[in-house]
């Protein structure tokens, strides 16, 4: 086991990530390091209201801690109690176009005591979604774990179309992508390099894609429905995601843990598109889930 190279891929992932998307929004992140009472702390690293990126946040953190909060070991009853290390780089990118999706990626390492894992995984959310765009985004999170092993890329597809889902709305966040947790297989090199395929992943998955969608032309409707369907986001992010939890119960920065949430959101009561509409294209995109690598 080697926590440092991890912290040292983790550190240049995010660096990487921040550099291109700051080359295709024009503007500059700022850098906010943050240290934790317990132990640790991170670097935050956010751009807000941005020419291509409205609010966009690449975080990285490394903290430590005596006990573990209940949302870490639940399922893992017998880590409770024992020092521990969560080290991860997590992102979520939400466009100004409603015709760009939002992002999220996530790549983590965890250790208490001799017991440790990695997990994460990256889903894209359209609101008025393309084909093209969906089938690039999976073909290129498929294409980096076949380098690895072919079997890990359905695993990891239908775990992440199984996470990424509102139970309260009965319906997915999004199309989906990549998830995995508690992995170990094959020892820390192979669960490392796992690991790194995914982290390596995210700008070949994305960048393409908010390039094409960034400039295309958009109006009010547009903008409208785009706050109505980021209200989903929210939820899911305040509801159901374990590392918004982790990250609260552990004591960690509440500004970088909720960095997720999209700067302008809308709900309405019981709204539903006009049948035939743009808008209502989305349901049949998200669902079924479907085989998009083909």
């Amino acid at each position: 086991m080697n926590p440092a190279a991890v912290r040292e891929y983790l550190e240049r992932l995010q660096s990487t990530i921040v550099e291109r998307m700051e080359a295709i929004d024009g503007g500059k992140f700022l850098r906010d390091e943050w240290k934790r009472a317990e132990g640790g702390g991170g670097i935050t690293r956010i751009v807000e209201d941005g020419k291509v990126l409205e609010r966009a946040g690449v975080g990285f953190s490394d903290v430590t801690g005596t006990k573990l909060p209940p949302s870490a070991s639940a399922h893992r009853p017998e880590i409770a109690g024992r020092p521990w290390e969560a080290m991860g780089v997590s992102l979520v990118f939400h466009p100004r176009n409603p015709h760009a999706p939002t992002v999220h990626m996530n790549v983590r390492f965890f250790a208490a005591g001799d017991t440790w894992w990695f997990g994460g995984g990256m889903d894209l959310t359209p609101y008025y979604p393309f084909d093209e765009d969906c089938v690039h985004f999976h073909r290129a999170n498929r294409d980096a774990l076949d380098r690895i092993d072919p079997a890990l890329h359905p695993r990891f597809k239908k775990a992440c179309d199984e996470y990424f889902f509102l139970k309260h709305r009965n319906e997915p966040r999004g199309i989906g992508g990549t998830f995995f947790d508690d992995f170990s297989e094959g020892g820390f090199e192979r669960a490392f390099s796992v690991m790194q395929a995914v982290g390596d992943a995210f700008l070949p998955a994305y960048a393409p894609i908010l390039e094409r969608r960034k400039d295309m032309p958009h109006g009010e409707r547009e903008r409208d429905f785009q706050a109505y369907r980021r209200g989903r986001y929210v939820e899911f992010n305040l509801v159901w995601d374990r590392g918004t939890l982790f990250g609260l119960q552990s004591g960690g920065r509440s500004e970088s843990i909720l960095m997720s949430l999209p700067p302008i959101v809308k709900w309405r009561y019981d709204w539903k598109p006009e049948p035939g509409s743009p808008e209502a294209k989305l349901a049949s995109f998200l669902m079924p889930p479907r085989d998009w690598a083909g």
